[in-house]
């Protein structure tokens, strides 16, 4: 048949079957559908055409496609963000996308959105302004709104849409946290209305929905009454509470506005969607958001290093203690197969009981849990270094004792596996002086809890290739890690960033001042944790090792040599510092102080002042891979970008 005329675009492709069914298509420029500013405005003239045919009766429904196999759409085209901060710029923006959903919603036929893989923030925003949503029952398709990530809440009507749907309760929950959803979860809270079970079933239920004239159902009266008169005030005051255990309104106000916009207006889903841009406009050009976007394109230009197309199966992790146990029960969760060497199955038993505990919490379901369990082999003998892809070694920070090992291994590895070590401060030349070949040995440094931080430092030594350490970041990369390449130095960047930070506090602790306070200043600056609690998480052993690698004095008569002499090495053992009940620091009262954040400062002095020596000796790359780094490996405030950027900004 004739097609209708439809006007040029780059983004979209639009076709009319015999039917008079519309197939939209996006597919952008890139691995991944985003809503740039062109696209939207391509979108506007398609529902302009689409307006006239429905009219005309020539066009009985849309039904919405990616062409791409990463998913649907991943959301707005982050790239433009720092031009659309600008005030004149972006009311007008945000009210204009607000415009054509609620054109594309008001169509007189129906439109179905067909949603595979990632379906996030803008991407989701145009597909609830559609009137049903049918998504792929996989493991791949995951749906939410990462917005608060980047200092935002959603700002294409999604915030009223949401609540529509999911009930308030609900949908500020997934806009508060930025959770992604399975589809079944989707479904469960009605952003989904059908699910089905492969992406070549879409087209057929879409076509089906359209013909049947198939629309969404709102939220149900009992949810929606949690928005009503004072109901709401309450939801909003108990949201208020729950936030303010995970973030402070300076360091992040973005969750603080969307709660506000709800109190205001969210018994009323369009008035929701009208109040977005007030509320989105001041965050978008605000310091945190700018700050946190920063993080962004930083990490993810960490995903684009290592060696293209390397294959990972088998891992082999020599030491059983908390990191190793933790690093090796990682890789098994990631789909490794992972054998587990220590001197006897007693050593490696409680790393065995840790990673089921972790296979629990992640997996959930009772199969994937099996399968992980099954992944994780002991292997006292140490059977599997011959099969293995990578054989990385954790045992305790001496040297003389990794050169033994290591020099045991050289003959038996299989041609191109890893040979690392997961030193925390030892230079790479020293443990690896005595190999056959020196050039394999590179650092895959991971930081505890290793289940938590997403750094991995890959270590350069001055015998390694670029084949070698390509191959380290690509492994870094297939466990879901974040590699910072680091030259072999002591301390390499996070360790020597972090140790005069926490041995400034200890010192102070030492000379009598409140180690609650030190860290209560530190969380009021923006760190995770104090540097006092840090130690103790870290463990007191680890920190002394490492201090004293590092050149750092640890007199004989202080309270943290006594600690380690005697054991009470922080939370691994129950106690340090801090004594430890069920993982968490048991903390006396706080001391008033009159200036907790301008305290943080203060105690963050030598880790930012450390940062900048690290830069200038060469130990990474540039100021923006420091930045990424001392953020994934020690939690520093990302709200800041990272010491350097705080410090350029006046901040530290």
């Amino acid at each position: 048949m004739i097609q209708p005329q439809m006007p040029e675009t780059k983004h979209w492709s639009f076709r009319r079957d015999v039917e008079n069914l519309g197939w939209l298509t996006i597919n952008t420029p890139g691995p991944v559908n985003t809503l740039s500013r062109e696209a939207i405005m391509e979108l506007e003239a398609l529902v302009t055409r689409f307006e006239e045919l429905a009219q005309s009766d020539e066009l009985v429904g849309v039904i919405l496609l990616s062409g791409k196999d990463s998913g649907f759409i991943a959301g707005a085209d982050v790239s433009e963000f720092d031009a659309m901060s600008d005030f004149s710029v972006l009311p007008e923006a945000l009210k204009r996308t607000h415009a054509l959903f609620a054109r594309i919603e008001a169509l007189k036929i129906p439109v179905v959105a067909g949603i595979h893989g990632f379906c996030l923030g803008g991407g989701l925003e145009l597909a609830l302004a559609c009137h049903y949503r049918i998504a792929v029952n996989d493991d791949k398709t995951r749906i939410g709104f990462p917005e608060v990530g980047l200092g935002l809440f959603p700002g294409f009507g999604g915030t009223g849409r949401s609540i529509r749907q999911a009930g308030p309760v609900d949908a500020m929950q997934i806009m508060l946290t930025g959770r992604m959803l399975k589809a079944g979860a989707a479904r469960g809270l009605n952003l989904v209305d059908k699910l089905v079970r492969h992406r070549d079933m879409l087209a057929w239920e879409a076509r089906k929905a359209v013909l049947q004239k198939r629309k969404s159902s709102e939220a149900g009266f009992a949810k929606k009454i949690m928005a009503v008169g004072m109901l709401r005030e309450y939801v909003a005051n108990k949201m208020r509470d729950e936030t303010k255990k995970k973030a402070r309104r300076e360091h992040y106000p973005a969750p603080y506005a969307l709660i506000d916009l709800f109190e205001k207006h969210g018994n009323d889903w369009k008035a929701m969607i009208r109040g977005e841009v007030d509320g989105f406009v001041p965050l978008m050009g605000g310091d945190t958001a700018t700050n946190l976007r920063r993080v962004f394109f930083a990490s993810e230009a960490l995903k684009k290093q290592g060696t293209k197309g390397a294959k990972f199966a088998r891992v082999h992790v020599i030491g059983a203690g908390v990191m190793g146990g933790d690093i090796a029960a990682w890789c098994a969760l990631r789909g490794m197969s992972v054998t587990l060497q220590d001197l006897d199955m007693e050593r490696i038993k409680p790393a065995l009981d840790r990673g089921k505990k972790l296979f629990k919490k992640r997996l959930k379901k009772k199969h994937e849990v099996d399968a992980a369990v099954l992944r994780l082999e002991a292997d006292p003998t140490g059977k599997g270094v011959a099969r293995a892809d990578v054989i990385i070694e954790a045992v305790v920070e001496k040297l003389e004792v990794k050169q033994a090992i290591f020099g045991g291994l050289e003959d038996k590895l299989k041609p191109g596996a890893i040979l690392a070590t997961n030193t925390s401060s030892i230079e790479l030349e020293r443990i690896a002086e005595k190999l056959k070949a020196p050039e394999r040995l590179i650092g895959l440094h991971f930081f505890n809890p290793v289940a938590q931080l997403p750094l991995v430092e890959v270590i350069r030594s001055t015998f390694n290739t670029d084949a070698e350490i390509g191959k380290g970041a690509a492994f870094a990369l297939a466990i879901g890690k974040s590699p910072v390449v680091v030259k072999s130095a002591p301390g390499f960047l996070v360790n020597r960033v972090l140790m005069p930070y926490m041995l400034g506090a200890v010192q102070r602790v030492e000379a009598g001042e409140s180690k609650e306070l030190l860290d209560a200043a530190a969380v009021a600056f923006g760190m995770p944790m104090g540097p006092i609690e840090l130690m103790d998480t870290v463990g007191l052993d680890v920190g002394k090792s490492v201090a004293t690698e590092l050149g750092h004095q640890v007199p004989i008569e202080s309270r943290f040599a006594t600690l380690v002499s005697e054991g009470k090495l922080g939370r691994k053992t129950g106690e340090g510092f801090y004594k430890w009940v069920d993982g968490k620091a048991q903390k006396g009262e706080t001391p008033p102080h009159a200036d907790l954040a301008g305290l943080g400062r203060e105690l963050v002095k030598p880790l930012v002042d450390m940062t900048e020596v690290v830069v200038a000796d060469g130990v990474v790359a540039n100021a923006g891979l420091a930045d990424i780094g001392v953020i994934m490996g020690t939690g520093f405030a990302p709200f800041l970008g990272g010491p350097l950027q705080a410090r350029k900004d006046g901040k530290a």
